[in-house]
């Protein structure tokens, strides 16, 4: 039999003391954070239900791996639901299975919404009994106590931001980094056994936002421009959703605005909170900015957690020269303000920074290079689903220039971004559901060589041969130099379409195919 919950039987001191023995959890998707909500609630005591609506080979693996733990798998969508709600204690939902959401299967949206409308209040006193709908962003939150955590959020830029960040937070020894969220790596498996001097990064999605409430000491912006139009409907609703952020930073914590971006620029004048800007200009006062080729603090304050008063800097606010960082872009260089200006309010040393910075090359799927043959480099920007990001890796490099794009539409407005396919680009390899559409725009640009490719190694393999036929004469098998033309993987669309795991599979599969081309050209 299960039992009735309380918000506090969620936190760390009850879920050790065993709170969760016997209730009867019901977990909705079955992804990377459904299996380790699974995991973690039945090492505590509860009795596990994970329910996706897929019922493919991908979650018959799972399912594999959670049965012998004692975990009850369940899977698609002619499922009986409504009984598995009804004998739930607690229903802890993945970021894509949160109610409203198109990306809710029909079939589960009918008892999920019933179950919320008896269930407890997130916001609610924390002693009342009865049912519980949660995420497990929120859950976390919960689990960690008053650890200090930093949420980074932004259109685009957000994972480098935060990965960044956890890595110069990590030159702090007395003071261990997690690191989890939108990345992949959901970190309810290991927020019993984090110390309390633990720093917790997290990057936050448009996904994982609407579902959260717990506070946050920093939060940090990059940029907040249009994306997921396919699930917010609006960029009205899409801004909503990533102001929330702003909304969760308790009142003695820091939010950290992009003063280039004009919509979190707005989000500086609230007063809410201590905020601290960052531009790619002169710092204002309190900021952090960029003069005569360096990295300038201009009185950044600590949090009162780690001393309070002025950041430590180098003379005259100096922290490093922006050419010691090594991710190409410009907007790479506003993605180093944000970690640097998160540094810095945690109290690291400008020389931590620095060293940290100089030695940081960028996360996979993130203008990646993933190889070069025969002068020609490929670059794996394939998380790149957003036009803005697309633009900005578009801008990174010079022509000849091939662009493989594709994917499922998000809604996004594209015309922007045709502009600049049309300016920067010799060539387009499409695939995907969007193909159709982006050849007739691609072509409106004035873009003549277009390919169609059906898989992502028929689209790297045709890229090298628009390439090898853009750059002639030129090529050389024993190449060492500059890049003669690139092959950049920007697919716009997302890959819903292709591959069950969207999260880094299709550039994998990108990566995967140019490790192949390279080893039959020098084999």
């Amino acid at each position: 039999m299960g039992h009735t919950l309380r918000l506090l039987d969620l936190e760390a001191d009850a879920v050790r003391g065993g709170s969760l023995a016997g209730a009867q959890l019901l977990v909705l998707g079955a992804g990377r954070t459904g299996e380790a909500v699974a995991r973690f609630a039945h090492a505590a005591g509860a009795l596990v239900t994970i329910h996706d609506s897929a019922a493919s080979e991908k979650t018959q693996a799972i399912g594999a791996v959670l049965s012998p733990l004692g975990i009850r798998a369940v899977f698609g969508e002619t499922a009986e639901l409504a009984e598995l709600f009804a004998q739930a204690d607690l229903v802890v939902h993945s970021p894509s299975v949160t109610l409203g959401f198109p990306t809710v299967a029909p079939s589960v949206a009918g008892p999920l919404e019933a179950f919320a409308k008896a269930a407890l209040a997130l916001t609610g006193e924390t002693g009342t009994p009865g049912k519980i709908l949660i995420s497990e962003p929120e859950w976390t939150s919960r689990l960690l106590g008053n650890r200090w955590r930093v949420g980074v959020t932004g259109t685009k830029g957000k994972t480098s931001t935060s990965a960044l960040l956890a890595a110069i937070l990590a030159t702090d020894p007395q003071h261990p980094v997690a690191f989890g969220g939108n990345n992949g790596a959901p970190l309810i498996e290991r927020a019993l056994e984090m110390p309390e001097s633990v720093r917790v990064v997290l990057e936050l999605s448009e996904l994982q936002l609407p579902t959260m409430y717990g506070a946050i000491d920093v939060g940090v912006y990059t940029n907040v421009s249009a994306d997921h139009l396919d699930r917010h409907g609006s960029v009205e609703s899409y801004r909503r959703v990533k102001q929330r952020l702003a909304g969760l930073i308790n009142e003695s914590g820091t939010l950290i605005v992009n003063l280039d971006d004009p919509v979190t620029a707005a989000y500086a004048g609230e007063g809410r909170v201590a905020t601290v800007t960052y531009r790619r200009d002169v710092p204002l006062p309190g900021g952090v900015g960029v003069v005569d080729g360096w990295i300038i603090a201009a009185g950044v304050q600590r949090a009162a957690r780690y001393g309070g008063g002025a950041a430590a800097t180098g003379p005259g606010g100096r922290i490093m020269p922006v050419g010691e960082i090594q991710m190409p872009g410009d907007h790479s260089i506003s993605n180093v303000l944000a970690a640097v200006s998160a540094a810095l309010v945690a109290g690291i040393a400008p020389d931590a920074i620095r060293k940290a910075v100089a030695g940081f090359k960028g996360v996979p799927h993130r203008l990646e290079p993933v190889g070069t043959i025969d002068g020609i480099q490929f670059i794996n920007d394939g998380q790149a689903t957003q036009p803005d990001a697309v633009i900005a890796a578009l801008n990174t490099f010079r022509k000849p220039l091939i662009l493989l794009a594709g994917g499922r539409s998000k809604g996004a407005d594209l015309r922007a971004l045709t502009a600049v396919v049309g300016e920067r680009c010799s060539g387009a390899v499409l695939f995907g559901e969007l193909a159709d559409e982006l050849e007739q725009l691609f072509r409106s640009a004035g873009v003549t060589t277009i390919e169609r490719a059906a898989t992502i190694d028929d689209a790297a393999r045709c890229g090298l041969n628009l390439a090898r036929a853009a750059v002639g004469a030129k090529i050389d098998p024993g190449f060492g130099g500059e890049a003669l033309a690139t092959v950049l993987l920007s697919p716009i669309g997302s890959s819903y379409d292709m591959f069950n795991n969207p999260f880094g599979a299709r550039g994998d599969a990108f990566r995967d195919a140019v490790k192949q081309m390279r080893s039959e050209v020098h084999a």
